[in-house]
């Protein structure tokens, strides 16, 4: 890669060859504004708000996707610049439904951010504002009228998702971005992964609250509301309310739960410790027998569903665990409901979790009552009126409150395969396995690794996007692979970067690292936990040993049987 010599205004600047003038000049300290523009996910040019001027060329040129050039003099700033991005934004905002005040967006829309840096003119060319909402999904809302056509949801559901569940219809002045053959999303081949939802800069996609839903359930004197939350959600929610990104927020967490109105606040880390305990024996039995190798993990909905439209012939080599989040929904209303002689019925489950997806996995289940993301408890907190900062730490009530480090790195791509080794390494060893399998940890988006426990070669594959697992899936297909054990993270990087986590400003945070700053977060604390084991840990064990295998309730309550 060469070094080129160009002048942006009017500073001097090297750069490298493969350089964008947008990259060229983020480099020099040079902010170039962007709508549609999304680091290694769209560069399609489609807003021209970061048009610039270049020395020789009569029409100003998109530096999102035109290469820097030796001796290249660039303008970013000038009237014409500056003129032409007006325009651009207006002709935006003339067809743009601007209910802004009650849109989730607002205050982190970036079209309005735009738009008040620029001091357009909402009203300067008019426009058709058709407003059409589709709520089919449990999942996501997707509303056109507020859609500005940049492309980011198209090239994210395609390129790094491979669900094609959108794309751009017609032409011209009827371009949308629509479901192929004007089917509604839950109609589509949309997994419900949310990926378009963290890209989309304005409000054409959200996530379908269950907010009202939840507060209804409080406001019943007769309902008992238990919330239960997910590892990746206490290194998110912080960034809500002013905390860096991954920053571990756990006390205030539970403590903002608390003064929400929830009854008890349980760890979706305990259904991570059971995941573990079912999912190492499971993976050793089929080891052992040698039947429907490899293991696929089962945990993340939208890779589930994904593996059902695209591969249904492998459905039966998900493992049968149910998610952490079902198998302590389970839990929650057939053993705490009994010994705290409760009435099941009016128990009602909260799942707080990083995802999208997770609002379509418990449609017809009777365990979990309702999904809020990290962005609806972060919006209920503040609707309470309570002050995130200032709140004391609290601990998760017991008996479903302590959890091991294990099972606090399921939300990091990698996370399950390494608390599902410490488990399986200790089996096989009588105890004397690693801890640290660092080796499985943070990839590109597909990791394969080789590993010898006790006298078993393990031949482990870690995916994170669904792109990545298509390719995977067509090399065993084609019986290129073999792999013992795959685990799959529908999300890039995992759920640390769920579709339901804070929405994010990617010209200030790549896209891709964002999920290495928030799993730092819980490495970082899985390292400071006494037990980093599932099996150590004593609370999860005792529920175990003396409630669900005497009674024959693990393979009840903690499995689904897919073939069936």
């Amino acid at each position: 890669m060469s070094k080129v010599n160009l002048i942006i205004d009017g500073i001097e600047v090297v750069a490298d060859s493969s350089d964008t003038i947008l990259e060229a000049a983020k480099k020099a300290g040079i902010e170039i504004p962007t709508l549609c523009y999304l680091k290694d996910v769209c560069q399609d040019g489609a807003c021209r708000v970061c048009v610039v001027e270049v020395k020789g060329k009569a029409n100003l040129v998109t530096s999102c996707n035109n290469k820097v050039a030796e001796g290249m003099i660039v303008e970013t700033n000038n009237n014409r610049v500056m003129k032409a991005r007006k325009t651009n934004i207006e002709l935006v905002l003339s067809n743009h439904n601007k209910k802004c005040l009650t849109c989730g967006k607002n205050l982190k829309c970036k079209l309005q951010k735009l738009s008040y840096e620029f001091g357009c003119d909402e009203t300067k060319t008019g426009g058709e504002v058709e407003s059409k909402l589709d709520l089919s999904s449990p999942c996501i809302v997707r509303d056109n009228s507020k859609c500005v056509l940049c492309g980011r949801c198209v090239n994210m559901c395609k390129n790094i998702q491979a669900t094609s569940a959108i794309a751009k219809q017609y032409r011209g002045y009827s371009t949308i971005v629509g479901c192929q053959f004007d089917k509604p999303v839950e109609e589509s081949t949309c997994v419900g992964c949310g990926q378009c939802v963290l890209v989309c800069p304005t409000g054409a996609l959200l996530e379908t609250s269950n907010i009202s839903k939840v507060t209804n359930f409080m406001n019943d004197p007769e309902n008992i509301v238990i919330a239960q939350v997910a590892p990746a959600v206490r290194v998110a929610l912080g960034e809500e309310f002013g905390y860096q990104m991954g920053d571990f927020v756990e006390g205030k967490m539970v403590t903002a739960l608390k003064r929400c109105g929830f009854n008890k606040v349980f760890d979706v880390n305990v259904g991570a410790d059971l995941t573990v305990l079912e999912e190492s024996a499971e993976l050793i039995d089929r080891l052992t027998k040698g039947e429907k190798l490899p293991l696929f993990t089962s945990c993340c909905p939208a890779w589930k569903k994904y593996l059902s439209i695209h591969y249904p012939e492998y459905v039966s080599h998900l493992s049968s665990c149910k998610s952490p989040n079902e198998m302590l929904g389970a839990v929650i209303k057939n053993y705490y409901a009994k010994v705290n002689d409760i009435d099941p019925a009016k128990i009602k489950v909260v799942a707080v979790m990083p995802c999208t997806a997770k609002k379509h996995e418990i449609v017809g289940n009777e365990d979990v009552d309702a999904v809020l993301t990290t962005r609806e408890l972060a919006a209920l907190i503040k609707m309470k009126n309570i002050n995130f900062n200032m709140l004391p730490d609290s601990a998760f009530d017991n008996p479903l409150g302590n959890y091991s480090g294990a099972a606090l790195i399921f939300g990091v791509t990698g996370g399950v395969t390494e608390a599902a080794l410490r488990t399986v390494a200790d089996k096989l060893t009588d105890g004397k396995g690693a801890v640290d399998f660092k080796t499985v940890r943070q990839s590109n988006g597909l990791k394969e690794i080789k590993l010898t426990v006790s006298d078993k070669n393990l031949s482990i594959c870690v995916v994170n996007g669904l792109k990545n697992a298509e390719t995977v899936l067509e090399q065993i297909v084609k019986g290129k692979k073999h792999y013992d054990f795959v685990e799959v993270m529908a999300c890039p990087g995992g759920c640390v970067n769920g579709g339901g986590q804070p929405f994010v400003d990617y010209t200030k945070t790549d896209y891709y690292d964002v999920a290495k700053l928030r799993a730092r977060g819980l490495y970082k604390h899985d390292q400071k936990l006494e037990s980093r084991k599932s099996h150590q840990n004593t609370q999860v064990m005792d529920l175990y040993e003396n409630f669900l295998v005497p009674n024959g309730l693990h393979k009840k309550l903690l499995h689904h049987h897919h073939e069936e």
